[in-house]
């Protein structure tokens, strides 16, 4: 009996019961609120689901001598030891995002931006918000290498945060791709205030015109002129250009329909599922809850705020200078959250006048975002690195 009495013991010792905390209760009401809002408000589904159920798996208490990533992987200091070691390994050593800038490329239509290729500085303009967010980590006392990693959150783009975070402060990379995804994900709640405090009514009812198409043979040439011209300026981001351009070059030049198709569908999918639960299964209640993760949340908000602003302000000096008007709800589209932003900006123009239609030319400083934040995580690397 006394043996019994030990195994029973032991078995109580080992189960997640007996080492549940407030911590791991809040962990899980944050994965429960991801999940709830990509199944009922469709808030980025595709990502907060994976990210959530990841935070889950990770804040189940694991007995002691047990790890589900084991720290001193995530710190660098030890070769993986675990099953989601291995999985995290795309993730700590940088190789899960490249792989999606492929499937984005092969997703992306730049028609619009060669259509009117003076949006491409709303999208540059967004980028203010990287900068104002490095600037703010910097003043919070965080390393100008961890101020990087933090201020690229600015450019919501979660895959692109998560690559600089591996090059610049490993042991930031669960709060800054958490940051980064959940305001993608907020985009319809966090966008429209900013909009509609920095412009008026007649401006938001502004009128383009349809813009023209592209040809095929700006359509083919733009992703390799793009992609030599921009690694040039920040040969740091090569990998992440590279990826996205050829990715938008299989798309574009007709004969490789097969190898397109597979990366802008299982392929990124794969990679998505991924990358949502290894990021998630690091941000256990231990290494989560701290006040860094607090400040860097803080300032994620407030970077995505200022890109924001940056955008559609910019889109209004381009108007003071320019006899075509811009709509400068399509200024805030700028930040690299690809179609939400855009998406965004189409739902408030809509809602001032139904008949104006936003989305497309939104599209454009949009995917000019996406290039604009991985440019900025180039320039950063080569800074801070």
């Amino acid at each position: 009996m006394d043996q019994l009495g030990v195994f029973f013991h032991k078995f109580l010792a080992g189960t997640g019961f007996a080492n549940f905390g407030l911590g791991h209760l809040a962990m899980i009401v944050v994965a429960c609120t991801f999940i709830y809002l990509a199944i009922r408000k469709h808030y980025e589904p595709l990502l907060l689901i994976p990210i959530g159920f990841g935070i889950l798996i990770a804040n189940i208490p694991m007995p002691p001598g047990f790890q589900l990533i084991s720290q001193e992987f995530m710190a660098g200091s030890a070769g993986p030891s675990s099953v989601m070691d291995y999985l995290y390994m795309g993730v700590i050593k940088g190789f899960y995002p490249p792989l999606i800038f492929l499937g984005i490329g092969a997703l992306t239509d730049f028609s619009t931006l060669l259509a009117n290729p003076r949006l491409i500085l709303l999208g540059a303009a967004a980028q203010c918000g990287i900068f104002a967010a490095l600037a703010g980590a910097m003043y919070l006392g965080f390393t100008p290498a961890e101020a990087g990693a933090i201020g690229i959150i600015g450019g919501a783009d979660g895959p692109t945060s998560i690559f600089l975070a591996s090059r610049l402060a490993p042991h930031l990379i669960a709060p800054v791709a958490i940051a980064a995804y959940s305001y993608m994900a907020l985009v319809p709640v966090i966008q429209p205030p900013v909009m509609y405090a920095l412009t008026t009514k007649a401006e938001r009812r502004i009128k383009m015109p349809p813009a023209k198409s592209a040809s095929k043979l700006e359509r083919i040439t733009f992703p390799i002129a793009s992609f030599l011209i921009c690694s040039l300026i920040a040969p740091g981001a090569v990998i992440l250009l590279g990826m996205l351009f050829f990715g938008n070059l299989m798309k574009e030049c007709g004969v490789t329909d097969r190898l397109s198709n597979t990366a802008k569908s299982a392929f990124i999918d794969i990679v998505t599922i991924l990358l949502g639960v290894s990021v998630g299964a690091s941000a256990s209640a231990e290494t989560f809850l701290t006040p860094q993760s607090v400040k860097i949340f803080g300032l994620g908000a407030f970077s995505f705020a200022v890109a924001t602003a940056a955008g559609v302000l910019f889109a209004k000096f381009m108007n003071l200078v320019s006899k075509n008007k811009i709509n400068p709800l399509i200024g805030a589209a700028g930040v690299s959250a690809v179609p939400d932003s855009a998406r965004v900006a189409q739902m408030v123009g809509a809602k001032e006048d139904p008949t104006n239609f936003l989305l497309m030319h939104a599209m454009a400083p949009n995917v000019a975002g996406v290039i604009g934040s991985a440019i900025a995580a180039g320039v950063l690397w080569s800074l801070l690195g």
